[in-house]
């Protein structure tokens, strides 16, 4: 709820941008790059204006509010704050006044508010304007992306019944590495040795878990052990991976217009990847009629794909693949699909989110084969939660079930050592 003294300096923050606009052509403005010299030079004419007002304010308070102003005009307002801070993940504005902030996994309510629902619709549009798109009652929802990378998904009314509704999912500036998964536990040595080995010796992964779980850091960690010398072609929804090779296509799928024309889908990406000659292709997430194409892609000689998929289990993980390559208009029967997904996939990494906001590796399968229409799967590691800590910290432990993987015939073949460890793993957290 705001006080009294944000009211005022509220009403002084519109009555600066009123005299700003007299005095600037913020049009031309707002079209400069935005430069440290131009923002220095706006600073200091909201500085004068700021003094003419004759409100009594510190030197602290003026200097905010003109700081406020200038991300007014370069930025996105309220949420530059947020935007600067890079142990923020996602950024989710409810209302105007209700926005909300998740930080290393917890969500947070923050003090910022918009002035109203025109001052957050102004910052959607200008948002959604950059990358040429619009937003209005005809096309109430949109998805856009910052010029950081990250995603930006608003709904306004009549679809949304309080207001506009702005989420931001930030582009880590500086992606996760090996070690930081494994300084925040996410998996151990041993399993990250297997799933390297798992990424060298070409096998299909496919990375499941549920929204915020991070599947696409995990994707970006396992796409860094793909040799230079490969071409990779990645698809995305909305361009985030930060592959580290030189030689790598990306490619993106492009929304209809107003009209509903020239939209083009993954799978139209996907088909037409395979014709540009890749080694590897690297899917950001299935999630349609493009899984049967990635499956066919990967029994005919692509081998060593990576993707990932929206599940709660690697079972589920299956069963999704498989309603999804059935919502192709290629009529397949149901055995025929199954025994396409046992034969193309090789790995299934299911990822999870715990309570406490921590990311872990809850599971590392193998599919085996499809005997009597069913898909066989044999687990190599697992995670065992065993309860919460007296710091609300999730406690449990990774163990490997000690079953040898098929797939260390593959290890050896491609002249890669088996991880040590493997059948006699256990690391309490």
């Amino acid at each position: 709820m705001r006080t009294v003294g944000d009211s005022v300096q509220q009403q002084i923050k519109t009555a600066v941008h009123k005299e700003l606009i007299k005095r600037v052509d913020l049009d031309k403005l707002a079209g400069m790059q935005e430069t440290l010299a131009a923002q220095q030079q706006l600073f200091v004419v909201i500085q004068q204006i700021i003094g003419e007002q004759g409100v009594p304010l510190s030197a602290a308070e003026r200097d905010r509010l003109a700081q406020e102003v200038v991300d007014e005009v370069f930025g996105l307002g309220p949420l530059e704050p947020l935007l600067k801070d890079d142990s923020i993940n996602d950024i989710l504005v409810n209302t105007y006044n209700s926005i909300y902030v998740e930080r290393r996994g917890v969500l947070e309510k923050t003090a910022l508010s918009f002035q109203d629902d025109r001052h957050l619709l102004h910052i959607i549009d200008k948002i959604v304007s950059a990358v040429g798109r619009r937003v209005d009652e005809s096309s109430p929802m949109v998805d856009a992306r910052l010029q950081d990378g990250s995603r930006v998904n608003a709904i306004i009314p009549p679809l949304a019944v309080d207001g506009p509704i702005l989420s931001i999912r930030r582009f880590a500036r500086i992606p996760l590495e090996v070690e930081d998964l494994l300084r925040n536990q996410m998996l151990t040595p041993p399993m990250m040795e297997m799933l390297r080995g798992a990424v060298k010796a070409r096998l299909n992964i496919v990375v499941s878990g549920g929204t915020g779980a991070g599947k696409t850091t995990l994707l970006n960690v396992l796409s860094g052990f793909i040799s230079d010398r490969e071409r990779i072609i990645t698809i995305e929804d909305s361009a985030e991976l930060q592959m580290k090779q030189d030689h790598v296509v990306r490619l993106e799928t492009k929304p209809p217009n107003v009209e509903g024309k020239g939209g083009v889908k993954q799978r139209e990406l996907v088909i037409n990847a395979l014709r540009m000659r890749p080694d590897r292709v690297v899917i950001g997430e299935v999630r349609g009629a493009e899984a049967l194409d990635m499956l066919q892609a990967m029994n005919t000689g692509h081998d060593g794909s990576i993707t990932t998929i929206h599940a709660n289990t690697p079972r589920d993980a299956l069963a999704r693949l498989e309603t999804m390559a059935m919502m192709s208009e290629v009529r397949i029967a149901e055995k025929a699909v199954r025994s396409q997904i046992a034969s193309a996939v090789h790995i299934i990494v299911q990822v999870s989110r715990m309570s406490d906001g921590s990311r872990r590796i809850t599971h590392i399968t193998e599919l085996t084969g499809a005997f009597s229409d069913v898909i066989s799967m044999q687990d190599i590691f697992l995670f065992e939660k065993k309860g919460i800590g007296p710091n609300g910290k999730v406690k449990g432990r990774f163990i490997s079930t000690g079953i040898v993987p098929k797939c260390v015939e593959k290890f050896t073949a491609a002249g890669i050592v088996v991880p040590a460890g493997m059948a006699d793993h256990l690391v309490e957290v």
